[in-house]
């Protein structure tokens, strides 16, 4: 499957460097806002095709599907023209900044009869599909304590007077859309969408929300959500059951997964990634995208969706 990649910066290297595993997987263009970025990054990966117009880009011939990585504020317009262009369309988390935003691109979909996947790589991980077939075991669910909290190198040039796009909220950018959504997309696999959430933050100077945090009510148990790119946190996330706690190593990139009953036993629910994460989410896109499907069976339009109500 030939894909486009919008976006020239670090997570498009490891995407593609995680994507080459997969052998149906190829590049058939890039496009960057300036020829000199693009074709730069087109050398580095061997790809012919450079493009500073989307839509020349998507309706080139060059290309099947595309993976957008640009800043979140693009992400919905981007993913539309491109369905509108038939164009298959793998979004980078968050796939939107608002729920408005996110019903437009649902309704592109279906109305272009054209795949959208948010690459919320974590959920479809074979660690946390396990850690999902096996929550039950740690009895009634009573709270989940999920995190992500880590300073951020362009927290010092922020503190320097060097505003740089992590921390610039007219790119829908900031540390909840960053990281606080890798702590909320799980609970809403895990346990569906809240009755009512409470949310606080702490801005910067550029309104762009430096930390924070969220308490998910639901009827009989909560969701605690912490996140930060001005400090950081080594401590694992975990499920708290009562028979016993699910420990995960790291809510982002779940790879050792642990219950500890109440007893003393222990039961390891990891199961070991063969490729790198990402590769999980190329995989079931592709998937999606040879069997006709518009979404993905575990990153469901619905569940972005409902994220996105939490981000906004």
């Amino acid at each position: 499957m030939k894909f486009g990649i919008i976006g020239t910066n670090w997570i498009t290297d490891r995407f593609i460097k995680a994507a080459k595993q997969h052998p149906e997987f190829t590049i058939g263009a890039v496009y960057s806002r300036t020829m000199e970025t693009g074709s730069a990054f087109a050398a580095k990966h061997e790809v012919e095709n450079v493009y500073t117009d989307l839509a020349a880009m998507f309706s080139s011939g060059d290309i099947e599907a595309v993976y957008i990585a640009s800043p979140n504020a693009f992400h919905a317009e981007q993913s539309i023209l491109a369905m509108e262009h038939g164009i298959h369309v793998l979004c980078e988390k968050p796939a939107v900044t608002s729920v408005e935003e996110m019903d437009r691109v649902i309704e592109a979909s279906h109305t272009h009869n054209i795949t959208f996947m948010e690459a919320m790589k974590s959920t479809v991980t074979p660690s946390f599909l396990n850690l999902k077939k096996n929550l039950s075991k740690i009895g009634p669910v009573r709270r989940f304590v999920f995190h992500y909290n880590q300073y951020s190198s362009r927290y010092d040039n922020y503190k320097n007077g060097i505003i740089e796009n992590a921390f610039k909220p007219e790119l829908g950018n900031g540390a909840k859309m960053d990281l606080g959504v890798y702590g909320i997309a799980p609970v809403i696999h895990l346990a569906g969408a809240p009755e009512s959430a409470m949310k606080n933050n702490y801005l910067l100077s550029t309104g762009a929300d430096g930390q924070g945090s969220m308490i998910l009510n639901y009827p009989d148990m909560e969701a605690i959500i912490m996140y930060s790119k001005i400090s950081d946190s080594f401590m694992p996330s975990e499920i708290q059951g009562e028979n016993g706690i699910i420990e995960i190593d790291r809510i982002s990139d779940p790879k050792h997964i642990t219950i500890k009953y109440r007893d003393g036993s222990t039961e390891d629910l990891s199961v070991a990634h063969e490729f790198d994460t990402m590769y999980y989410e190329l995989a079931e896109f592709m998937e999606c995208v040879k069997n006709g499907q518009l979404e993905s069976a575990i990153n469901t339009h619905a569940i972005s969706r409902e994220v996105a109500k939490l981000l906004s």
